[in-house]
């Protein structure tokens, strides 16, 4: 992987075993020359990822919309900045310049972004690895959530073994240099609709 996307949230809780988990990721990504992808803005969780990795000599990549430059304090410091018109530009732009994503604790904006590329995953409209660095089993009810969908039938279980996760960083990434996209079709056959 040349390139990985990170979601999370422009927001940080002060959580002492995040920030030593982000350092940790950073650490390897730049020892292992991938560059990072993220959310463009300084504050929160994105502000020390993208910090981190600058730290080490490594490469961050912000891709913001022209309407968070002040809300999300676009980051002046980067490789390079892509600012862009609307949220779905953003998206679309943080897939294309990654090899795979990796979603860290945050809120409701780093969720739809982690679900909305893993739809598309098992769409066959990629086939980038995507995981959840789980810090402090932040992401359990998650997991447990989509373990919910299959066994109500919503969710296929090939598709929910789709997602990726770990607490150690580490540990994500080899999963994710080891991952082979095996989505199922979405549809159920067979459906009883009465």
């Amino acid at each position: 992987m040349n390139a990985i996307c990170v979601f999370c949230g422009a927001n940080f809780n002060g959580d002492e075993k995040l920030k030593t988990a982000i350092e940790e990721l950073a650490e390897l990504m730049v020892n292992q020359n991938i560059s990072l992808v993220f959310g463009g803005g300084k504050v929160g969780v994105m502000g020390l990822i993208a910090d981190a990795i600058l730290q080490r000599g490594g490469k961050a990549i912000g891709v913001i919309p022209g309407f968070l430059m002040d809300k999300e304090v676009g980051h002046q410091g980067l490789t390079e900045m892509h600012v862009v018109e609307n949220m779905h530009q953003r998206k679309q732009l943080m897939n294309d310049l990654c090899d795979g994503i990796i979603t860290l604790p945050g809120g409701l904006g780093t969720l739809e972004e982690f679900f909305e590329t893993l739809t598309w995953l098992q769409l066959g409209l990629h086939h980038k690895p995507i995981g959840l660095l789980n810090i402090n089993g932040f992401y359990d009810f998650l997991l447990k959530q989509m373990d919910v969908m299959v066994e109500n039938r919503f969710l296929k279980p090939a598709n929910r073994e789709l997602v990726l996760s770990s607490q150690n960083p580490q540990e994500l990434l080899k999963l994710m240099q080891n991952f082979k996209a095996v989505p199922e079709e979405v549809w159920f056959k067979n459906q009883n609709l009465t």
